[in-house]
């Protein structure tokens, strides 16, 4: 078996939220644990919604995590040359197709299966273009799209989470690799940046099983091996619907605001939808990397329980020596103006005792705020 190789492949169109560290996190471990390489790429083919501020927020709250990658970051926007050599490839093979169907063309034929009731699939009209008249009309400037050819029979694969998993190619879209604008899409750049890096393990969440088959399809036409995919549960809120910002979908970068510890959130994004097996929940990250394994995730949702984040915290916080303790709270309490220069000097063993005598009482930073006032005030 070759070297296991991952990645965490994040777009910044947005912060790190809970979703994506996950994520990190069980790639992160995986890695770890069969002494494999983490690597880090960012997605930024969307030119429109992608920043280099969200690029930072990505970076800045994977090293509050405290995982850095063994290689990275790459920059997907920087392989389009190579993108596109992959789309000559498939196309050279037979296994894609230039599709000179117009947008208005396409959104009115779409239009008229939904009123007749029916879902739409590309009827293949370009399919049975002739070679030569395809060179020509590309030659001469007529805009076109690049679609893969899918092979109407059964995509399978042993995913690491959902075992064996089938999709009827028969029933999926020729689709499209490249824009009528010359812009690769999203699907043949994520295989063709997989590829050259030697990915050999896919971890990512359910939200992405549906592009397995397509990537499938790019593998075997490129000709090239498929890697292990696992297709993590996704993180619910409370009600069980799909985690949304009042339930916690927030930058993890706001929980360190917040007065969480990057050890605690580490642990409680690890056990979220996978379960090490001994009912273990507060795990130190070695613990963690010596546990892991896909047979622990689950294939249902996992809630997002933010009480019990806030009780985990409080056993790290209970857990800080005293100095580190001075050094967390001290911030907090600068912010909140009940810090003095006497407190780093005549009165510093007192704050170091007041703190102690607080400590079993705070499950978050600023709680010791609240709870030291009276005495600072």
């Amino acid at each position: 078996m070759s070297a296991i190789r991952v990645r965490f492949a994040p777009s910044p169109t947005g912060f790190l939220h809970v979703g994506g560290a996950r994520t990190a996190i069980f790639n992160w471990l995986y890695a770890r644990r069969t002494g494999g390489t983490f690597v880090l790429r960012i997605e930024d083919t969307d030119e429109a919604r992608s920043s280099d501020e969200m690029t930072r927020a990505i970076l800045d709250g994977m090293r509050w995590l405290g995982m850095s990658p063994d290689e990275g970051p790459f920059f997907q926007s920087s392989e389009r040359a190579r993108h596109l050599d992959d789309v000559d490839a498939l196309l050279d093979g037979g296994h894609a197709y230039r599709c000179f169907c117009s947008p208005e063309t396409l959104r009115a034929d779409r239009a008229a299966a939904e009123a007749a009731g029916g879902g739409y699939r590309y009827p293949r009209t370009c399919l049975e273009l002739d070679a030569d008249e395809s060179e020509r009309r590309a030659g001469g400037g007529e805009p076109f799209a690049v679609r893969v050819r899918v092979p109407e029979r059964p995509i399978v694969w042993d995913d690491a989470v959902h075992g064996p998993t089938s999709f009827d190619g028969a029933t999926l879209e020729d689709f499209v690799i490249v824009r009528s604008d010359g812009t690769p899409t999203y699907m043949i750049s994520v295989v063709s940046d997989d590829i050259a890096m030697g990915i050999t393990d896919v971890i990512r969440g359910d939200d992405h099983l549906s592009n397995t088959p397509k990537q499938i399809v790019l593998y075997e036409a490129l000709g090239k091996p498929v890697p292990r995919f696992a297709h993590l549960p996704l993180i619910l809120g409370p009600d069980k619907k799909r985690l949304s910002k009042r339930h916690g979908a927030v930058s993890v970068l706001a929980y360190r605001d917040d007065g969480y510890l990057p050890d605690a959130m580490f642990n409680f994004l690890a056990l979220l939808g996978w379960n090490p097996g001994d009912g273990g929940e507060k795990l130190s990250r070695r613990e963690l990397t010596v546990a892991f394994g896909f047979d622990g995730v689950g294939k249902s949702g996992a809630v997002f329980d933010l009480a019990k984040l806030e009780w985990l915290n409080g056993q790290y916080v209970d857990d800080l020596a005293t100095p580190d303790l001075v050094e967390a709270v001290r911030p907090y309490l600068a912010e909140a103006g009940l810090w003095t220069e006497d407190l780093d000097g005549p009165r510093a063993g007192w704050l170091r005792s007041l703190l102690g005598l607080l400590q079993p009482r705070c499950r978050t930073l600023p709680a010791f705020v609240d709870q030291a006032r009276p005495f600072l005030d």
